[in-house]
């Protein structure tokens, strides 16, 4: 049975070798290169300059190119926001100026009503006290009439009283003594007797 073996040498040129089974334990031995200590985690040179370069090429590019444009969507991030922070403020102030504005006007038309009420109130006091003083002038001068009249019927009463009394004096004398009474003495008793009790 063939086996092929491969080798590579320090140039990169690869050779591939076929052997036997028999002769292949020798000479595969034989055809391969003393192995050298190469350390897997060591960076070789090319390594190292390739990542160095990437790495310059990459801090070049984000402090030209990347960084001033991040930094310029930053700026306008921040004035953006300021702007509205300002806007914002400066609407807070317009609707406390608002505020304060319809306060006042709410204060004076409260002012202005209850100057109104009081004005309203005088007015209703002036009407009321005219009214009642009207209304006590009239009751006044019906109580004076009435008075008059009640003194005008007690007088024209008292005058049919006197002349009823008169002849029932006259008529009583008259049957007590059996003549009949001068009407002088009648008259005078009944106004003894009537201011008597008029006085009582």
């Amino acid at each position: 049975m063939l086996t092929a073996v491969a080798t590579v040498t320090a140039d990169e040129a690869v050779s591939v070798v076929f052997v036997t089974a028999e002769e292949g334990g020798t000479e595969a031995e034989e055809n391969q290169p003393a192995e050298t200590d190469l350390n897997p985690i060591a960076p070789e040179l090319k390594e190292m300059a390739w990542g160095f370069g990437s790495f310059a090429v990459l801090a070049l590019l984000m402090r030209y190119v990347l960084y001033p444009r991040l930094r310029k969507g930053m700026d306008a991030r921040y004035e953006v926001i300021k702007g509205g922070h300002e806007q914002a403020e400066q609407v807070t102030d317009a609707a406390r100026d608002d505020v304060a504005r319809y306060d006042a006007q709410v204060a004076t038309i409260k002012a202005e009503a209850q100057q109104r009420i009081e004005a309203a109130r005088a007015v209703l006091d002036g009407e009321r006290a005219e009214r009642l003083a009207d209304v006590s002038t009239r009751i006044g001068e019906k109580r004076a009439a009435a008075a008059t009249e009640v003194e005008l019927a007690r007088t024209a009463a008292q005058a049919d009283v006197e002349s009823a009394v008169r002849s029932v004096a006259s008529r009583a004398g008259e049957l007590a003594t059996g003549r009949t009474p001068s009407p002088e003495v009648v008259n005078a008793a009944v106004s003894d007797v009537m201011s008597a009790g008029v006085s009582r």
